[in-house]
Formats: C-alpha cells, sequence, structure tokens
C-alpha cells in the first residue's frame, strides 16, 4: 500500500537514514566548545531560550514530525552569529533549507514578542539612579538616563520602484536607532526606519521623541550628537531639554571639558552598535546584506537586539565581541548657526558651568 508523501518530513527525504534528522539532534550529546563556536553562545544560555520561547515555538509548528524549539533555536542563533546563509547552518544540525528558513522565521517572530519585556524604558528609581552614577564614571557626565544614535543595515533592494532604502551612501538600508544604558543595555531598538531618512529624521518621529515630549519633568537626560547638514540647516540631534548635545564652538576651558565627557559618554552606544554587528555577523555586512524584505529584516535586526538584552541580563559580557574597527556611520555635515530651545540651551549652559568649570 502506498504510503502518502504527506506523512513524510522532508528533511528525512533529503538527508536519508544514515544523515542525523530533526529528532536525531540532541543538544545533551555535543560538546560546549561545539555549541559556542557554531552558535555563538553558552549551553546554560540556549537551555535559557528554550525556556523562554519554548511554548511559543511549539504552538508555532503543530506538525506531526515538527522541529523541536531547542533545534529551531539553534537553527536560528547559527544563522544570526554566523552570516552565512541557511544551507551551511541546516547541514550542522542535520535539517533541510526549508526548513532551517522556517526556523529562522519561528524564532524571529518569537524573540520579536518578547521584544516589549526586555527593551524598555520602565525602570524603577533605583535602576535609573545606578545607571546615571554609571554614566557618570565614564567622563564625569551627570544626569545621563541614556546614549542616542543611528546605524544602517544594509539589505537587498526591496523592488525597482522604491527608492526610499537608498541611503546617502547609494545602498539599500534600514536605519536603526537605539537607546542604551551605561552598561550597553538597549533602552529603545528601532528597527524599521528606510534608509533614506536622515538621523534627525528618524530621532523627531521615534517613540523615544514622543516619550520624552510628553514627560512633564525630567530627572536626566539623554545624549545624542549634533551635526548640522550644509544643505538644509538641520540639525542631527536637537538640543532639548532632555537631550544634550555637543557644543558647536566650544570657548572656554568648561566648554572643551564638557565636549569631551559627552563624547566619551556618547562613544557607549557606538560600541554597543559594534558589540551587537560582530556578535550578529548577518547584520554588519561582511557576509553581504540581509536577503529578505524590509520588513522582515526589521524583524531580524530586533531579534538580535532582543538577544543582546537578554544575554547581558543573563550575565555576559555586552562588549565581548566588540570589534576594534569603528564603521563609518557618520552622515557628512558642517557646523551650521541654528536657532535653539532656550531653555534646553540654559539648562546645558547650567550643566557646564556647575561640573566642568
Amino acid at each position: 500500500m502506498a504510503v502518502p508523501i504527506a506523512v513524510l518530513d522532508c528533511d528525512l527525504l533529503l538527508h536519508g537514514r544514515g544523515h542525523k534528522t530533526l529528532d536525531r539532534f540532541d543538544i545533551d550529546t555535543v560538546s560546549d566548545d561545539f555549541l559556542l563556536t557554531t552558535f555563538g553562545f553558552p549551553r546554560e544560555f540556549i537551555y535559557f531560550l528554550v525556556d523562554l520561547l519554548g511554548d511559543s515555538l511549539s504552538r508555532r509548528t503543530q506538525r506531526s514530525r515538527a522541529i523541536s524549539p531547542d533545534v529551531q533555536i539553534l537553527a536560528a542563533l547559527g544563522f544570526y552569529t554566523s552570516g552565512s546563509f541557511q544551507t551551511r547552518m541546516g547541514d550542522a544540525i542535520g535539517i533541510s533549507q526549508a526548513s532551517m528558513s522556517r526556523c529562522v522565521t519561528n524564532v524571529t517572530n518569537a524573540l520579536v514578542e518578547k521584544a516589549s519585556s526586555f527593551i524598555s524604558f520602565a525602570r524603577d528609581d533605583s535602576t535609573k539612579s545606578q545607571s546615571k552614577e554609571d554614566f557618570y564614571r565614564v567622563a564625569g557626565m551627570p544626569g545621563v538616563l541614556g546614549v542616542v544614535d543611528c546605524a544602517h543595515i544594509a539589505i537587498k533592494a526591496p523592488n525597482a520602484e522604491d527608492l526610499s532604502y537608498i541611503n546617502k551612501k547609494g545602498f539599500h538600508s534600514i536605519n536603526c536607532q537605539l537607546v542604551c544604558d551605561s552598561r550597553g543595555l538597549l533602552l529603545s531598538a528601532e528597527t524599521h526606519w528606510p534608509g533614506s531618512l536622515s538621523d534627525g529624521e528618524v530621532f523627531k518621529q521615534s517613540s523615544v521623541w514622543t516619550f520624552f515630549e510628553e514627560q512633564e519633568n525630567h530627572d536626566g537626560w539623554l545624549l545624542g550628537k549634533d551635526i548640522v547638514f550644509c544643505s538644509t540647516g538641520d540639525r542631527l540631534y536637537p538640543l532639548k531639554k532632555w537631550l544634550m548635545t555637543p557644543l558647536q564652538y566650544p570657548e572656554t576651558p568648561a566648554d572643551f571639558r564638557y565636549n569631551m565627557a559627552h563624547t566619551a559618554t556618547h562613544e557607549i552606544v557606538d560600541r554597543t552598535f559594534r558589540a551587537i554587528q560582530t556578535r550578529f555577523r548577518c547584520l554588519d555586512g561582511s557576509k553581504g546584506y540581509l536577503q529578505y524584505s524590509p520588513e522582515k529584516c526589521a524583524r531580524i535586526i530586533l531579534a538580535c537586539c532582543v538577544l543582546h538584552n537578554v544575554s547581558l541580563q543573563s550575565g555576559l559580557d555586552a562588549w565581548t565581541f566588540e570589534r576594534t574597527e569603528t564603521p563609518d556611520q557618520s552622515e557628512g555635515g558642517c557646523e551650521q548657526a541654528d536657532a535653539v530651545d532656550s531653555e534646553a540651551f540654559r539648562i546645558r549652559q547650567e550643566l557646564i558651568n556647575n561640573h566642568f568649570n
């Protein structure tokens, strides 16, 4: 009697019984070194992810021979951290390219569902106070709640008609805005903005802008860069009561000390970007651009941001895999005088007088 093909798993058909199939791969049978070098994370962290995402991944795979949550997680981690396309990573755990693609999608969606639980400005007063103290120890800048910056992640061209993702350097990208604390923990990650938008345009449309603008009382501030474009006169990040920018024309020793402290403290978000792109090689461009729609690319980037925070909260170092070279993420511009918020200007001047004189 013929057996309907629908009941057979495609991986079994492709690889045969002599190959490790999806239900034969056992995480407990491989070495710690294999897990770390192949999938980028230690065994304990992978077990934590299985506990965190297991229910969601089980719901997503209701087939009779569904791939187990731990194998799905290994498949996705392998793709995120190696940057290799899915065939090689699928071979490492004995699943087909089609199954590998489903695993990456399932795990990405499960991580995105957890984003608000791991990436948030919602912190108690004690945590905020500790973060300010940690920022102050970096370079003597008081009152810092977080540092903000953008970086471009290369993606494939969506289609011939869509020019919104072509950035100023001529390639298709998503402009991602991150805010992090002194440890590199992400407080905000917006990974969906088209590459044609400048950092300033992203910032003014972001949830971060809305969050701080709607607050009546600010018990600190973010730090942002301040480049002004000759063509438009627009600031990269405008000086606000809740956003401190460098002085464009420092004159006094206190001005220069303030700018130096600002630069040294702001560098934390740049280091965090570099660490994320180095740990998750699918984002750093060395393996080529992300081969998906902008919407799926945005979800993959956000999933990596969630993993960054989960790993940091699990005790791993935020900058363990940080590369030393600094990618050119800046947008060309020149200094130009521009009107600023008078109250914000007063607050910054008071900060300089009280702490850098």
